[in-house]
């Protein structure tokens, strides 16, 4: 670690739960972040800040002004451009010593599998089941932690899956593959910074994952209810008889 990279990230070293070492890990770490939306954008923008040295940043979509009420990442001189352009420009002047990958692709199987080599944490910040459960399958497959999150309206739930532990459950073990409530915040909205809570959230789970400090929130969901300013847990036990993650030792 060189001199800028001791003053940069200073405040975080002097904790001892961090420590050098913890740093360390972040700087060696590769993230997968997928959507850069609404909860993508405090995602990358915490990850970079907090010293994540390799961010893969996925997203199909273009920046529409409708995007920039809550995508903070995003601003008006990019409408029009790919959402993970403008989200690497941002990155680079927040912190210009992170690489960024940018894929500016709709996920599928096949390049789901070469996106996922070598990576660390894989943090869903997407708006559609199809790809969670595509996102969820991979993880269990390759044994990478997955960070979720969701928010829609005044409400937003968050959750780690990490299938190197034997008694975490997986996406599907919550969520069945024949559920069609797919809503999204175009057709029911949202408030703003309900989706900086939740992607912050999600921000700081996977910095705990990474380097191993606190209790994590695998095997647990949390909701959070903005109107009353609430937030609830409920356990997540394993489905010994989900698809997905059954035959898992």
């Amino acid at each position: 670690m060189n001199d800028d990279q001791l003053l940069r990230y200073s405040r975080q070293i002097m904790l001892p739960e961090v420590d050098i070492e913890g740093q360390s890990k972040l700087l060696d770490a590769r993230v997968v972040i997928v959507g850069l939306g609404g909860l993508g954008a405090p995602v990358a923008m915490y990850l970079a800040a907090a010293g994540v040295g390799s961010l893969v940043l996925v997203d199909d979509d273009t920046v529409e002004l409708t995007n920039l009420q809550r995508q903070i990442v995003h601003s008006s001189s990019d409408i029009g451009r790919s959402k993970v352009a403008s989200a690497a420009a941002t990155i680079n002047g927040i912190n210009p010593g992170v690489t960024v990958e940018t894929h500016n692709t709709r996920l599928t199987d096949n390049n789901l599998t070469a996106l996922l080599d070598g990576t660390d944490a894989l943090v869903d910040c997407c708006d559609n089941f199809t790809t969670r459960f595509t996102l969820n399958a991979a993880a269990v497959a390759r044994q990478i932690p997955l960070i979720s999150g969701a928010a829609i309206r005044l409400e937003g739930q968050v959750a780690v899956f990490d299938s190197r532990n034997p008694q975490s459950p997986c996406y599907r073990c919550l969520y069945d593959e024949q559920n069609d409530e797919n809503l999204t915040c175009s057709d029911s909205g949202v408030l703003a910074p309900l989706v900086g809570v939740i992607g912050s959230m999600q921000a700081l789970e996977t910095i705990k994952l990474l380097t191993g400090i606190g209790d994590g929130l695998t095997g647990r969901l949390q909701l959070y209810d903005a109107r009353k300013s609430v937030w609830r847990e409920m356990r997540l036990p394993r489905d010994p008889g989900c698809p997905v993650c059954k035959s898992r030792a």
